[in-house]
């Protein structure tokens, strides 16, 4: 069987690296390159965490873009220092100079290079708002046909958004960040006919970090991939954290784990729900991730990152 080709798309928050590292630890897919959104994150430092992992994984083979995109609500600065703090991690500094590159052109653009290039179509596994892939496909529609599926780490379906009204005062609280940063671009992908797999917070609740599984990260810390996921989760210990994008990634791995639903719905674009994603009738059909086997699941994370 040919290996699922894979374009990431992630937005430099502290779980987009760890999704990150997750799928490159699959054997049956091949990742064409990997593109940094700025959205939860600070440019440059998310550029440089996203290679020094690729790096430090013997994957500098795969070339890194820049987005150049923005979004219309911005994630507070509390938020986007993840990426600062694990620049500056000893395990990711122990090489003098970086050997993954970083390509010239947006991550747009790079986008668009590769979905035309590729020799079937493409998985964009996305962990951050859907901008990039909102103006890649207003440079070249036609690369619409080249895209296999988006699996994406959005939106909130029967539950509660995660957009606070500390940051968003008119807002009612029903929306997901990575759709809130710009709803219109989301409701951009939504009119194509690209199939969409979502995993939003309904799914990602199930499945909280906990003290247990950090400390079963931390004796496994022999391995390079489990130090650095054990440190990454405990720098966001003094909050409630979630597998937001590594469940979201996981689909791509072990879809056995997962139960998943079409449901038909729409992405509002202003008001005080911007952002939120509704299940309506006659909406755009998209598949949902609703549940996960999450004994299974966190097995399956310890036995990835067990390298």
């Amino acid at each position: 069987m040919p290996k699922q080709l894979v374009l990431m798309d992630h937005d430099g928050a502290n779980d987009d690296f760890l999704a990150m590292m997750l799928l490159m630890t699959m054997a049956d897919v091949t990742t064409l390159g990997v593109i940094v959104t700025p959205a939860d994150c600070y440019l440059q430092p998310a550029l440089r965490v996203t290679r020094k992992i690729l790096d430090l994984m013997k994957c500098s083979h795969i070339p890194v873009a820049a987005s150049t995109v923005r979004g219309i609500n911005a994630f507070p600065p509390l938020y986007r220092q993840d990426c600062v703090l694990i620049d500056h991690l000893p395990i990711l500094n122990e090489r003098d100079s970086l050997e993954t590159p970083l390509v010239r052109e947006s991550g747009q653009e790079f986008m668009v290079n590769i979905l035309r290039n590729a020799e079937s179509p493409v998985t964009l596994m996305v962990t951050g708002p859907l901008t990039t892939v909102a103006t890649a496909l207003e440079l070249a529609p036609d690369i619409e046909e080249k895209i296999q599926e988006i699996v994406w780490m959005g939106g909130a379906l029967r539950v509660t958004g995660n957009v606070e009204r500390v940051f968003a005062p008119d807002h009612d609280g029903s929306a997901e960040w990575n759709v809130f940063w710009d709803a219109v671009s989301c409701d951009r992908v939504w009119q194509t006919t690209i199939p969409i797999t979502l995993c939003p917070l309904d799914a990602t609740n199930q499945v909280p970090v906990t003290k247990d599984f950090i400390r079963k990260l931390a004796k496994q810390r022999s391995y390079p991939l489990s130090d650095l996921a054990g440190i990454c989760y405990a720098l966001a210990s003094m909050q409630d954290y979630y597998c937001w994008d590594v469940l979201a990634t996981g689909y791509l791995g072990r879809p056995d784990l997962y139960t998943v639903e079409e449901m038909e719905t729409r992405i509002v674009t202003e008001g005080i729900s911007e952002g939120r994603t509704e299940i309506v009738a006659g909406g755009r059909k998209i598949k949902v991730m609703t549940g996960v086997k999450k004994d299974e699941f966190h097995a399956y994370l310890l036995q990835s990152w067990k390298q």
